[in-house]
């Protein structure tokens, strides 16, 4: 979450006026099932023993907060193989309402209310990709899981996997075709039937006192598993594969920057996003 009380080109920023004790906008609630144009894929980086802190917080208020300013927060995750690290999901129907939602609720009661506590959790949280589907169709636009009421405290046992390909140039046609044609069958016959496909969104960001990695060019794909032992059991399957191993995963390898970036994603309590 952002520091909006300290201006260091370290700290994200946030000063805000709020004219009164309620979030002065007009923007409905986001239907559900319709998200998302635009998604944030943020990763917090947090003191040492923090998370549970923070993940209680963000689940008690922080969830309805931001949704009823029309944002919609399709999943929030502790990262399996980083103990400190907070991993979630803000979607949004446009750039522009990005902006009205997040004007709304940092300069609302509630973050108001809780900034302290959640900034004194963290460490970084500059680890912010702004992404839109590949498709109009490669989006969460399937029915969510849903969510949990307020006070859940059982944690699935499913694991989400979101897995982050780096470019040196933007994500073309070509690649989406790739992944379609090639990588999306390959992981289907492994078990893990992709859910949703996103990429860098480079639209100018309509709220700059919440930063986001500008001039890097991704494509991130979402899939996942019953549990931890199966997700590794059809990552093991894939990879055996003649035709992942002869043909996939060199094309594959052709075209990226750098190494894939892995996330083992287990869902919060409330999270609708979950396998």
């Amino acid at each position: 979450m952002p520091r909006p009380q300290v201006f260091t080109p370290a700290l994200l920023l946030l000063s805000l006026a709020c004219a009164g004790s309620r979030p002065t906008t007009d923007a409905p609630s986001m239907p559900h099932d319709s998200c998302c144009a635009i998604v944030e894929l943020r990763q917090y980086t947090l003191k040492p023993g923090q998370r549970d802190t923070l993940v209680d917080l963000f689940e008690r208020e922080f969830i309805e907060g931001q949704e009823a300013v029309g944002m919609a927060i399709p999943g929030e995750f502790r990262d399996l193989d980083r103990p400190d690290r907070f991993v979630w999901l803000r979607g949004f129907s446009d750039m522009a309402s990005r902006h009205q939602g997040l004007t709304a609720f940092y300069g609302g009661p509630i973050w108001k209310a809780n900034r302290e506590t959640a900034n004194g959790t963290m460490l970084d949280s500059s680890n912010v990709l702004l992404l839109k589907p590949s498709r109009p169709g490669s989006g969460f636009g399937h029915p969510l899981a849903e969510r949990p009421p307020k006070g859940a405290t059982a944690i699935p046992p499913s694991v989400v996997l979101a897995t982050v390909y780096a470019f040196d140039a933007p994500v073309d046609e070509d690649f989406v075709r790739f992944f379609e044609q090639e990588l999306k069958p390959a992981l289907a016959e492994a078990g893990l039937p992709v859910s949703a496909y996103f990429q860098t969104d480079d639209s100018p960001n309509t709220f700059t006192a919440l930063p986001v990695r500008e001039g890097e060019h991704v494509f991130i794909w979402f899939s996942g598993a019953p549990g931890a032992e199966a997700l590794q059991e059809r990552l093991s399957r894939l990879t055996a594969s003649p035709a992942w191993s002869a043909r996939v995963e060199p094309e594959l390898k052709r075209r990226l920057k750098s190494a894939p970036e892995v996330l083992r994603l287990s869902p919060g309590a409330r999270s609708r996003l979950r396998v």
